[in-house]
Formats: C-alpha cells, sequence, structure tokens
C-alpha cells in the first residue's frame, strides 16, 4: 500500500517555498525517469533539469506566470524527438548491443521493421509518438517524487514554441512536451493543500470484461 499511499500524499501544488531539493532525491526522481518503459526501448526524449534562477525567471511568462516555475527546486523539461531518423534508431541498437556484449548486427531484423513502420509515416505522426512516450517518463518521476515526499507539479500549460526557441532544442532535433517542477510545498499559502482528492467512481471508472 505504500505506493497508494504516495499517491495520495502527492497533489499537483499550486505554491511552491523555494526550499532546494537534496541531489539525492533529485538523483532518484531522474533515475526513474530513466528507468521508464518506452516503445521499443527508445527512450526518444531527453529531460533537462533546469535549476538557473534567471532562466526560469525567462520561462515563466512562456508559461503563462505560473509562480512554480520560479519557485521550485528544478524545473524538468522533457523534450522528445521531433522525428523518427535511421541515425536515432540506430544509434540507440548500437548502444543496446555494446551494453549486452552482443553482435551489433544482433538486432537488425528486429531494427529494420521499425524503420520500416517510421520512417514513411508523417514526421508530426512520429512526433506524437515521442511525446506519448516522455509522459511515460514524466510520471514514473511524479511517482517517485511523490516516493521522495517531494512535491511536484506536472505542465501543460506553457508555449512550446517559444520554449523550444529560448532553450534552443530545434537545434537538437527536439520538441518540449511537458514540464515537472520539483520542490516543496508552501502550505500557508497554497489553496490546494487541504482540498480532499476527487476521483471519478471505481464504478464508472473501471470496466472489468471476463
Amino acid at each position: 500500500m505504500s505506493l497508494i499511499n504516495d499517491m495520495q500524499w502527492r497533489y499537483a501544488t499550486k505554491k511552491m517555498n523555494g526550499e532546494v531539493v537534496p541531489q539525492e532525491k533529485l538523483d532518484i526522481i531522474l533515475e526513474a525517469a530513466s528507468l521508464a518503459p518506452t516503445s521499443s526501448g527508445l527512450q526518444p526524449f531527453e529531460v533537462l533539469v533546469i535549476s538557473n534562477k534567471e532562466l526560469l525567471a525567462k520561462i515563466q511568462p512562456i508559461a503563462f506566470g505560473q509562480s512554480q516555475i520560479v519557485d521550485c527546486s528544478h524545473l524538468l523539461v522533457f523534450a522528445s524527438w521531433e522525428n523518427y531518423t535511421e541515425e536515432r534508431v540506430s544509434a540507440v541498437f548500437d548502444r543496446l548491443n555494446t551494453e549486452r556484449g552482443l553482435p551489433l548486427n544482433t538486432t537488425d531484423a528486429y531494427k529494420n521493421t521499425i524503420l520500416g513502420m517510421y520512417l514513411p509515416r508523417d514526421p508530426q505522426v512520429n512526433f506524437e509518438h515521442t511525446a506519448r512516450q516522455s509522459y511515460i517518463s514524466m510520471t514514473a518521476a511524479l511517482l517517485a517524487a511523490a516516493e521522495q515526499k517531494v512535491d511536484a507539479t506536472p505542465m501543460e500549460g506553457f508555449n512550446s514554441v517559444a520554449l523550444d526557441e529560448l532553450l534552443n532544442l530545434k537545434e537538437k532535433g527536439l520538441k518540449s512536451t511537458v514540464l515537472l517542477a520539483l520542490g516543496y510545498r508552501d502550505e500557508a499559502n497554497d489553496w490546494y493543500v487541504k482540498l480532499k482528492k476527487v476521483r471519478a467512481p471505481k464504478n464508472e471508472f473501471i470496466t472489468f470484461i471476463d
């Protein structure tokens, strides 16, 4: 039940107090993000960890003035590949085989199947696929933060085009998809902290098909 208790404890923190998250806790959260499952193990995204206050101040108006951007300890920016390429996919499989002590051509059949499916697709379709993978990673980080009793606020409310320009993501073939602010709740000033957590009734949310 510890995971459920952690999930009951967490909430989308609306006001943070600026306290710094210890490095050892941050490392665990980032490790969870890294270990999250992704389609074919490609991990088609990167995570930027921003703590520079001047940069966070520039991001705040891009995120519609949300205070967590400047009051958080670290802002995680999940940035997905804007498209699949043969070079990117091949690099992943080369690393996989090298780490496992296997010949580089061990996974050629599977790799070529993936390339045959992904490369002909519209780039926007591929980006939407990589973006969904980044959300899986963000969720793993969110749960790890709760386990570490670090508050976290997932954010889609930002101008991704402006953020990509600020962070020079296009030069890396990336597009920002979701943000995760990490820090600690300001209980005295967060109106949301004491509200009951409400979810859909189980009989409406879950359907059993035997």
